[in-house]
Formats: structure tokens, C-alpha cells, sequence
């Protein structure tokens, strides 16, 4: 119980220190923005498989005691995609939908690159070409998903009379969900951030956040019951609220997993108190001296150069603190890295300048004009 209560204190901790909430309320306006847009992708994807009456039944009963609400933003999905193939609408139409949608997707790389600790950002080709395969992947994904759905729920049907296998089809239809988002959000925790995140990393908080946010839809659906009688008073506005609550919600639950998926990642040292204090500049400077003197002792004797991780066990630092000094060594010219991929696992460290060139001082001097991350 003792080490459950000293973890759970540990993540709030990290979470309250990566501002996770308020992020979330960031993503929560971004979400509004794109939502739209991102339902006119669907709706004409949908379309263009033939299950466009599919989805927006789904829609529907998603928001069954809000038919009124349901009429309104289907009606902006559909004049959304009337407007764009309109003369010169369609290129605003399209460069509006590209910039929500857009923003979006780097919005949510950050609040992953912030969790991860993580300062080096996607080179511009992978940047745009990675941005646009999800936005288009997405919709393709949710169709297609839900097509499966449909044609698993029809055969159940036919099916279900049988003892055995209707009893099983019922047991996987109801499990369904749960399996597509923990997939959705086990996916989301490797590929977002711009850091090489193991499976079984991100596995068991991918399993957490997704059958956390299909139990919170479901008691979502089932509330919205209780603001059926303000539908006198606000009309279709009554689920705006409800609906803001719920995209925050669902973000909170998200970065969470993500936050986990960080922990189990880096456990040893998570609860590691040097790693978890703001250091001092003096301190800042001395674990500098000592990542700077292995990375120069072992350039000296001709052999390879070093990664973050041999940093690491070398002068006994936490990561965290290994990454942030390692990013303000190279701010200050004192480390060169060397990147071998995209997302800089492999990188290793070697001296920016001649080593007769640094010394405590100069690098003292160096690091005052800096300041520290995480500040200002």
C-alpha cells in the first residue's frame, strides 16, 4: 500500500509539475476548433465507402437526447462540404480545415514532447509528411472500424440464436471498443512523441486510458439524460457544456496515460529525488563539468562516442537531468550531437571545440547566459 500511495503522490507530482490540466484545456480549444473539420473528413470518407448513413446514425445515437444538437452540426458538416466545392470557398475551405486539423496534430506532439521530457522537435519533411498521413489515415481508420463493426453486429444477428457462438460474438461486440481504443491510444503513446517509446511501455497505460475513456463515454451518453429538461431554456446549447467537459475529460485521461507510459519507462528514475528537485545553477554547472569531462576523456582515447544512456551511468545522473543538460551543453557550444535517426535514439555526444578551448570556467560563463529549461 506504501509504495502504491508514494507512486501515486510521485505522478501527481509529475503531473502538476508538466501542467498536464492545463494543457488539456489547450487541446480541449484545439479539439473545438478541428471538430468540424474533422467530421467533414469522416462524413466524406464514409461516403466514399457507401456508410456515410452508418456513421451519421452512430453520430445520432451518440447524441440521442440532443436530436436537435445532432441536426445542427450535421448540418454544418454537410454545408461544410457543399461550401468547399464551391468556387473560391473550396481553397479557403480546405486551407481552414489543413490549419485546425494541423494545429491539432502539433499541439498534441508537444503536450507529448513536454510529458517526455523531449526538446528536439521532427525535421521538416517528417513533420508534414507524418502530420498529413494522420490526418487522412484517421478517418480511413474510423470508417473502416466501424464498417467491421457493422458487418460483426449483422452477422451476430443472424447468429445469435446459437447457443454457443451467440453468446461468444455478444461477449467480443461488447469488447470491441475497449480493445479498438486501448490499440488507438497504445499506438498514440509509441508514435506521437519524438522519442523511441518501448511497447511495453506504453502497453498497460494504452490499456488504462482506453477502457477509462470508453467507460467515461458511456457514462457520458447516459448523463446526458439529465439535461434533457434544460432543452426548454437552452434549446441545443444545453450539450455545449457537457460537451467541452467531455473533450477535457478525454484529454485529461490521454496525457495521464501518456504520463504513465513515461513513468514505466523511466522507473528508475522517477522516484529519484535528484531528478525529481529543481537544481541549482551551481549544480547545473558541476553535473555539466562532469558529462562534459567522460564525453572529452572518451574522445580523447579514440573511442566511440557517447550516448545519452552511457552519459547516464557514467556520472550517475538521473536521465532527465542527463537531457537537459546534454540540450544546454549544445546550446552553449560545448557538445555536438550526432544524429543517426529521426528520432535521435542513437544520438551520440562529442566535444563542440577544441578541448583546450573549455575549461570550468569558461563553461561557467557560458551556461550564465543561459536560461535554465523549464524557466521563464
Amino acid at each position: 500500500m506504501k509504495i502504491v500511495t508514494t507512486f501515486l503522490f510521485a505522478l501527481w507530482r509529475d503531473i502538476s509539475e508538466k501542467r498536464v490540466m492545463g494543457t488539456a484545456s489547450n487541446l480541449t480549444y484545439s479539439s473545438l476548433l478541428a471538430f468540424v473539420p474533422i467530421m467533414a473528413v469522416v462524413f466524406a470518407v464514409a461516403r466514399g465507402f457507401g456508410y456515410s448513413i452508418y456513421i451519421e446514425d452512430w453520430f445520432r445515437s451518440s447524441l440521442s437526447s440532443q436530436p436537435d444538437a445532432a441536426d445542427t452540426i450535421i448540418g454544418f458538416v454537410n454545408s461544410y462540404l457543399v461550401n468547399t466545392k464551391k468556387g473560391m470557398f473550396l481553397g479557403v475551405g480546405l486551407l481552414f480545415m489543413l490549419w485546425t486539423v494541423l494545429m491539432l496534430i502539433s499541439n498534441i506532439e508537444t503536450a507529448f514532447n513536454d510529458i517526455w521530457q523531449v526538446k528536439r522537435q521532427r525535421s521538416l519533411f517528417r513533420t508534414f509528411t507524418d502530420y498529413v498521413s494522420m490526418m487522412f489515415l484517421m478517418p480511413i481508420v474510423i470508417v473502416i472500424s466501424s464498417g467491421l463493426s457493422i458487418w460483426v453486429t449483422a452477422l451476430h444477428h443472424q447468429l445469435k440464436d446459437v447457443v454457443v457462438i451467440g453468446s461468444v460474438m455478444t461477449f467480443f461486440i461488447e469488447l470491441s471498443p475497449y480493445v479498438l481504443l486501448s490499440l488507438a491510444f497504445t499506438a498514440l503513446y509509441i508514435f506521437m512523441p519524438n522519442t523511441r517509446v518501448r511497447l511495453k511501455s506504453a502497453l498497460l497505460p494504452g490499456i488504462l486510458a482506453g477502457v477509462s475513456l470508453q467507460l467515461f463515454q458511456l457514462i457520458y451518453i447516459n448523463s446526458q439524460i439529465w439535461i434533457s429538461k434544460y432543452n426548454a431554456v437552452y434549446g441545443s446549447f444545453a450539450m455545449i457544456p457537457f460537451f467541452l467537459l467531455f473533450l477535457q475529460t478525454s484529454w485529461i485521461i490521454c496525457l495521464v496515460g501518456a504520463e504513465l507510459s513515461y513513468c514505466r519507462q523511466n522507473s528508475e528514475d522517477f522516484f529519484n529525488a535528484k531528478g525529481r528537485r529543481c537544481l541549482s545553477f551551481a549544480e547545473r554547472v558541476e553535473y555539466s563539468w562532469c558529462i562534459f569531462s567522460v564525453v572529452a576523456e572518451r574522445f580523447s582515447n579514440g573511442a566511440p562516442a557517447m550516448t545519452a544512456e552511457e552519459i547516464k551511468k557514467s556520472v550517475n545522473v538521473p536521465m532527465r537531468v542527463v537531457n537537459e543538460l546534454l540540450y544546454d551543453l549544445q546550446r552553449v557550444h560545448v557538445l555536438s550531437e550526432m544524429v543517426h535517426d529521426e528520432k535521435g535514439d542513437s544520438a551520440q555526444y562529442l566535444p563542440a571545440e577544441a578541448l583546450d578551448r573549455i575549461t570550468k570556467d569558461a563553461l561557467w560563463e557560458r551556461m550564465s547566459n543561459l536560461q535554465p529549461v523549464g524557466e521563464g
